[in-house]
C-alpha cells in the first residue's frame, strides 16, 4: 500500500520546534500542520506562544486558531481537521510537516496510537466535578500510573476524561495500543529536539518573561471580558490556569511567575517522557542535520 510521506517535528515546549519547522518548510516546499492542543483556540496567542505572522515567514500554517476557547476541542476534532489540511497540502503539491508538542495529537494523527471510543458519562463527570484536581490526580494514579505521569495534574478536564476512559475500558490514553506503522497510511520521518535540561530551563524562563512583557495578562483580561469564564480559563491549563488565579487575586504577581515557570518545566518533562517512548524519533542537534535526514527520507534513501 502506498503511504504518503510526512515529516514530524516534536519535542518539549521552548525547544525550537516552530523555528525548525518553518525552516524545513522553506527548504522543502512544505506547509505546517500545528499539533498543539491549546494553539487551536482563537485568542490564546501570547499565552500559548503561538507562532506570529512574522515568524511564519510566509509558510502556510494549519490548525492554528480554529476553535472557540469556550468550547472543548477534542483529539477527534484535531485528527479530522488535520487530515483535511493534509489533503489540501497534497493538492498544492507540497510537503506536510507536522509540528507540535502535544504527543497524543501527533501520535493519533500519524497512526502510532488508536483511541478507545468511550462516550461521555454524564453521571460520572458530575461526581468527578465535585473533586479537587489533587483528588482526581490521585485517583488516576491508582487507575493508570503511566497516564498520570504524562498528564497535567492541574487540568481538571483532562483528568476527568482520563478517569472516564480508564473506568470504561480499563485503560487510558497512556496505555493506548500502538499501531503497526506498516498498516498506517503515513510514512513518517520523526525528528525530535531535546535541548540539555539547563538550556531548556533557560529557554522556558526567557520565553515566559518575554510573553509576560508582550501582554499575556492583558490578553487574559480581554478573553474574560469577551465571555471566557475563569473556570474555563483554568481548564485550558498551564498559562491560562495561572492567569485565571492571578486575575481573581488568588495569587500574587510574584507567585504567578514562580508557579507558572515551575509548571511549564514540569510540563516539558512530561512531554519528553511521552516522546522518549517513540523509538523512531531521530533526535537532531541542529537544522542542517534535520535537513539532511529529511532529504534522504524524501529521496527514498
Amino acid at each position: 500500500m502506498f503511504r504518503q510521506k510526512v515529516i514530524a517535528v516534536v519535542g518539549p515546549t521552548a525547544s525550537g520546534k516552530s523555528s525548525l519547522g518553518v525552516w524545513l518548510a522553506q527548504k522543502l516546499n512544505g506547509e505546517i500542520i500545528s499539533a498543539d492542543s491549546r494553539q487551536v483556540y482563537k485568542g490564546l496567542d501570547i499565552g500559548t506562544g503561538k507562532v506570529t505572522k512574522k515568524e511564519m515567514a510566509g509558510v502556510p500554517h494549519h490548525l492554528l486558531s480554529v476553535a472557540s476557547p469556550k468550547k472543548q476541542f477534542t483529539v477527534d476534532d484535531f485528527v479530522r481537521m488535520a487530515e483535511k489540511a493534509h489533503s489540501n497540502i497534497l493538492q498544492n503539491d507540497r510537503m506536510a510537516i507536522v509540528v507540535g508538542g502535544t504527543g497524543l495529537y501527533v501520535d493519533m494523527l500519524l497512526g502510532r496510537m488508536s483511541y478507545p471510543n468511550v462516550p461521555p458519562n454524564a453521571a460520572l463527570r458530575e461526581r468527578l466535578e465535585q473533586r479537587t484536581t489533587k483528588q482526581l490526580f490521585a485517583q488516576l494514579q491508582r487507575l493508570d500510573k503511566r497516564r498520570a505521569g504524562n498528564i497535567e495534574p492541574g487540568n481538571k478536564r483532562r483528568l476527568i476524561r482520563a478517569i472516564e476512559i480508564a473506568k470504561a475500558v480499563g485503560q487510558s490514553p497512556g496505555k493506548l495500543e500502538t499501531i503497526n506503522t506498516t498498516n498506517n497510511k503515513y510514512n513518517t520521518l520523526w525528528l525530535g529536539l531535546s535541548p540539555a535540561p539547563d538550556k531548556l530551563q533557560k529557554n522556558i524562563r526567557m520565553r515566559l518573561f518575554a510573553r509576560i512583557r508582550t501582554g499575556m495578562v492583558a490578553e487574559a483580561k480581554k478573553l474574560h471580558a469577551d465571555g471566557l469564564s475563569y473556570k474555563r480559563m483554568e481548564e485550558l491549563g498551564l498559562e491560562y490556569r495561572h492567569l485565571s488565579l492571578l486575575l481573581q487575586n488568588k495569587i500574587t504577581k510574584q507567585e504567578f511567575e514562580t508557579q507558572l515557570e515551575r509548571a511549564i518545566w514540569q510540563y516539558a518533562k512530561r512531554q519528553m517522557r511521552w516522546f522518549k517512548r517513540n523509538k523512531d524519533i531521530r533526535w537532531v542537534s541542529g537544522k542542517s542535520q534535520a535537513l539532511t535526514l529529511s532529504k534522504q527520507f524524501l529521496s527514498g534513501r
